[in-house]
């Protein structure tokens, strides 16, 4: 038999424990064939010695928003002004390349670069010049609206919607900031996006990906809610993978409001679902529908996030939940016996209680799901909630680099002695759960390599020291973003390299477990292979 290929190099890391290194890895149509003595006498059609180099398993990134980040490509990016007239500035010249009556679109705008503070209302209106104007906040929990795009939402004389707030100052008067689902107020009027919109921003956020080592990903939310595009957002999924705009695989999470509730009673096991009843597992290696997404609560940044005790110098605040909570334990109910997996958002520990509740309640009457049920971020785990996690199953998908990015400020708001709870790592292993790595982009820097050098040093960019005691191995920090990841998103196929596994790779100009973290942060992707073939660099 002659096969495809055959991949020399110094160093191929398998992340498989039966053999975890390797110096020669064959491949043939998609998938890997043999190590190093399976492929003596083997023939094949092509040999590529890769020399000094190191090939790890594609990295996976299990919670992104890759349409929008596409989009901020496009979007006016703030995410690196240092100051409020900065960022009008920054508007004030993108509003001229925009025709008049069309909106103004600005993306990655964080308060915690600018002391906290927010462009004036009267400050926005006159920068954008009478054109509807958002701009997106980097957590994804809030944006920032002008007069004009206010008055076409409805937003200056509505009330807060449930789960949500239409921030007021205290003359009572509106101040263009809207949280969480008062988001959807604006961003409603901007939607849907058109199949070309979504193709084209998959193909600018997967060619990142690309060139960082990316081969798979979990989309966070597609079809509606404040989190979607629209309606047919799988069928531009679809497209883009059809024309070779998705570079990487991906797994997609319809949000639990694009969900129909079959026979208006949610107790009934398979009455939720999309069109024809589909539900988790449906599709192919390249694209596939995920679990189910909701939110539970708010952000740990925004202090929105349902927490079980207040934040630090606002003795009223505990946060929120998006929804009455009988009705979101119903709903997850009715999807998990609709055949779905569940992936809850719950940041608070007050919401992860809520959602551990619903869960484990779904398996009692439903059983395990094949692909795990999963709660995103689980920024702030009390030490009682660890075990209960491990028992049920459940994958969590933090992500490092709000450490590196937000950690001086999450001591201000959750205090000193709340800090070895946010954003857990070793603990969460030693206790047997699955952690995935990823990104939450771009809500933050997404590059897998940064992420994990703060899996291995937890500092913040300040250089303090943040819960050393959940610092990681290079090896853990590397098997989060393959081995473990694939657990989590249910892939048999990826995350390691051993025969039989899809050929997903990554060849790395240095050795991410023999790095220092300084040199990890600096890792270049030479080639990227998915199912054998280059979306990045070549062979």
């Amino acid at each position: 038999m002659k096969i495809d290929l055959v991949i020399e190099a110094s160093d191929i890391i398998t992340m498989d424990e039966r053999r975890p290194q390797a110096r020669r890895l064959g491949i043939h149509q998609g998938r890997v064939v043999g190590l190093d003595e399976d492929l003596d006498g083997v023939e094949a059609t092509r040999r590529v010695d890769l020399g000094e180099v190191t090939v790890i398993p594609g990295i996976i990134d299990a919670h992104c928003h890759t349409t929008w980040f596409g989009r901020t490509q496009i979007d006016l990016d703030l995410s690196r002004i240092r100051t409020v007239d900065e960022a009008l500035t920054l508007i004030a010249a993108h509003t001229e390349t925009v025709p008049a009556g069309e909106w103004v679109q600005a993306a990655g705008y964080n308060q915690h670069l600018v002391g906290g503070a927010y462009p004036a209302l009267a400050s926005l209106d006159a920068v954008t010049a009478g054109r509807p104007a958002v701009i997106k906040q980097s957590s994804g929990h809030a944006v920032i609206a002008n007069t004009e795009a206010l008055r076409r939402s409805g937003a200056l004389h509505a009330s807060d919607p449930d789960g949500g707030r239409i921030e007021r100052d205290s003359r009572g008067q509106v101040t263009g900031r809207l949280e969480e689902t008062a988001q959807a107020l604006v961003l409603d009027l901007l939607k849907p996006m058109s199949h070309a919109d979504i193709v084209r921003s998959l193909d600018l956020a997967t060619s990142i990906y690309a060139s960082e080592g990316i081969t798979s990903f979990t989309e966070a939310g597609i079809g509606a809610g404040w989190i979607g595009n629209s309606t047919a957002e799988l069928g531009a999924y679809q497209m883009a993978r059809d024309c070779g705009a998705l570079r990487a695989r991906a797994q997609v999470m319809p949000t639990l409001d694009s969900f129909e509730l079959a026979h208006g009673n949610p107790a009934t096991p398979g009455s939720i679902g999309l069109s024809l009843g589909a539900r988790t597992g449906l599709g192919d290696d390249r694209l596939r529908l995920g679990p189910l997404k909701l939110f539970v609560d708010g952000s740990l940044t925004g202090r929105t996030a349902a927490m079980s005790a207040p934040y630090c110098g606002e003795p009223d605040n505990t946060g929120f939940l998006q929804g009455d909570a009988e009705d979101i334990t119903r709903k997850i109910l009715a999807a998990a016996a609709s055949g779905w997996s569940i992936a809850a958002h719950a940041i608070g520990d007050a919401a992860i209680d809520l959602a551990m509740d619903a869960i484990e309640a779904s398996i009692a009457a439903n059983g395990t799901p094949s692909t795990p049920h999963r709660i995103e971020h689980a920024s702030y785990l009390r030490d009682d909630q660890l075990p209960r996690l491990a028992r049920l199953g459940i994958a969590v998908t933090p992500q490092a680099m709000f450490v590196h990015r937000f950690g001086d400020e999450f001591v201000k708001s959750m205090g000193q002695e709340r800090v070895p709870g946010i954003y857990r790592a070793r603990s969460l292993l030693d206790a047997g759960v699955l952690v995935a790595g990823s990104s939450d982009r771009p809500c933050i820097d997404g590059n897998p390599f940064l992420a994990m050098r703060t899996l291995i040093e937890r500092r913040t960019a300040s250089g303090q020291e943040f819960a050393p005691q959940e610092r990681l191995t290079a090896q853990q920090a590397l098997a989060s973003y393959t081995r473990d990841a694939a657990k989590a998103t249910g892939s048999r196929d990826t995350g390691s390299l051993w025969p039989g596994q899809l050929a997903d790779l990554a060849v790395l100009d240095r050795s991410p477990l023999t790095s220092t973290p300084d040199e990890l942060s600096k890792t270049r992707v030479l080639t990227t292979l998915v199912g054998g073939k280059p979306t990045h660099g070549d062979l």
